[in-house]
């Protein structure tokens, strides 16, 4: 969950800051694997910036180097998936929906009522909805990629505007042919 995330990491992270098209993105990463993104507007949170204290900066390590990489490819059209290690910390229910968002194609979009029946939840689009607001690795996990059952954007994170960016990235890239 969002608000004790920082228990979670383990010893070893390290983060690091890459600037894309969205914004500055914080990564925190470990041996075990990618941990969270922070958007821009989450980082003045006090959780976010006791990490970074306790924390140190380090973007040379390997797997910030893979991930700042496999990110800028995406923001330029060339990576529609991800391989990277991923370390999650949900709720069951959190970690169904998030394995949903991952199935999501690159340039597509799913209503939350969608997710939660492929989640096994029908009825608990409003609970998906929570989840995804929960990602720790937004982009990677593409909770932007969930929209409104009337295909109206609603709720996100890194704000509408950035989740419109986001998708608006993906359409036009969607009809060129990528390895992934």
């Amino acid at each position: 969950m969002r608000k004790n995330w920082l228990s979670h990491l383990p010893l070893d992270s390290c983060y690091g800051e890459i600037s894309t098209p969205v914004g500055q993105l914080i990564l925190f990463i470990s041996e075990q694997g990618l941990h969270r993104i922070l958007w821009q507007n989450e980082q003045e949170a006090e959780e976010s910036q006791l990490a970074r204290k306790q924390f140190k900066k380090n973007e040379q390590h390997p797997l910030f180097l893979k991930t700042a990489s496999a990110l800028q490819d995406y923001f330029l059209g060339k990576r529609r998936t991800f391989d990277l290690p991923l370390v999650l910390h949900g709720t069951a229910f959190q970690l169904d929906a998030w394995e949903v968002l991952r199935n999501i194609p690159y340039g597509q979009t799913l209503s939350y009522a969608q997710q939660a029946e492929e989640v096994g939840h029908r009825n608990k689009a409003r609970a998906v909805g929570m989840a995804n607001h929960y990602n720790p690795i937004p982009i990677i996990i593409p909770c932007h990629r969930v929209i409104g059952a009337n295909g109206k954007l609603t709720g996100f994170a890194g704000g509408m505007q950035l989740k419109q960016a986001l998708l608006d990235l993906e359409k036009k890239f969607s009809a060129v042919s990528v390895a992934a």
